[in-house]
């Protein structure tokens, strides 16, 4: 029996350990990938302290939701895709109503090979590099189905975006693209703020600053802004943002939060026509466009990029982001 390393998650334990576990083998209709590239994100140190449980969430799953990899092996009836073929993974898969996600729901990439439905690897052509590609399920993917899609972000719109982690980092890069302005960003770290102006964002706050609500109007001539993203996943953040709409002004919760959502005044909600939106995830045609962006030189990535660690270090990993060390937007394991 071949064996592989993995980091696999005791969900009732709430502990994150290194195993050696048996390589999977691929189904009808699946592939293997062999893993070149896997993200660590925020929601993976919330998935192990527990924080957040996914409703179908596994007691023994490996973890890993951004993945990049080639494609080594073809279950029966696979016609689609060949060996060899460079790809990322769509995180998420219906099963009939249910739609489950890669790394919570079933194992993920956090091991030298993941076994998917031929139609969730997508080609990411010869020349973008694993790293990139394999933070594009979720940490941009993500942020732009919230931006295109919930939200439907015009050109000219006035924003604002809680959390420069990887989500708010990547968001801000995608409202420049479509023109969005002015893009505020919101982060308490002076670090992320003044990262925030690399990923395009022209005005930079504190949370905590107690004239918040007047610079942010400062910023946008006097006005609330029209969109407001929360993508730190804070229940405070909620409030805050609700707070900077002005009339018309949406608001897109993108990060996961464990309490109850509570908006005051909710009389606001009618008075001025506001609207709060649910956002999870990407649909594959988020991921294609991210790609072909991408390859085509209109987005770069490459600076997301703060520290590759092997496999074997995933708990390190895990740490370094949870503690913020370094500040990082993205890590990326190497198996």
């Amino acid at each position: 029996m071949a064996t592989m390393l993995a980091a696999r998650l005791d969900t009732p334990g709430k502990k994150m350990e290194m195993e050696q576990v048996e390589v999977p083998e691929p189904k009808r209709g699946q592939v293997r990938v062999k893993v070149m590239a896997a993200g660590v994100c925020l929601s993976d140190v919330h998935l192990i302290d527990g924080s957040v449980v996914g409703p179908y969430q596994l007691p023994k799953v490996t973890l890993g939701h951004e993945i990049s990899g080639v494609v080594d092996k073809l279950g029966e009836g696979v016609d689609s895709i060949s060996t060899g073929t460079r790809v990322l993974v769509n995180p998420l898969e219906f099963h009939g109503p249910e739609l489950h996600t890669i790394g919570v729901d079933y194992d993920g990439g956090w091991a030298e090979y993941v076994v998917v439905r031929a139609e969730s690897a997508i080609d990411i052509g010869p020349d973008l590099p694993f790293e990139q590609a394999a933070i594009i399920p979720d940490a941009v993917s993500t942020p732009w189905a919230a931006i295109s899609d919930a939200a439907k972000a015009r050109p000219g719109e006035s924003v604002a975006v809680w959390g420069l982690g990887g989500l708010g980092y990547h968001g801000d890069k995608l409202l420049r693209m479509i023109g969005a302005a002015p893009i505020i960003a919101v982060d308490p770290l002076e670090e992320a703020r003044t990262r925030a102006f690399a990923a395009g964002a022209d005005v930079a706050l504190d949370p905590n600053d107690k004239d918040f609500q007047k610079k942010l109007k400062e910023a946008n001539q006097g006005r609330g802004v029209d969109i407001a993203f929360d993508f730190a996943g804070f229940v405070p953040v909620r409030q805050q943002a609700y707070e900077a709409l002005d009339r018309l002004g949406r608001l897109v919760i993108v990060g996961i939060a464990p309490g109850d959502l509570t908006l005051s005044p909710s009389s606001d909600l009618s008075v001025f026509a506001r609207s709060v939106i649910g956002h999870y995830g990407s649909q594959p045609k988020h991921l294609h466009e991210m790609v072909k962006l991408t390859r085509l030189g209109r987005l770069d990535f490459g600076d997301s990029i703060s520290k590759v660690l092997p496999l074997s270090d995933a708990p390190k990993a895990v740490k370094m982001l949870e503690n913020k060390e370094g500040n990082p937007i993205r890590i990326v394991l190497r198996p």
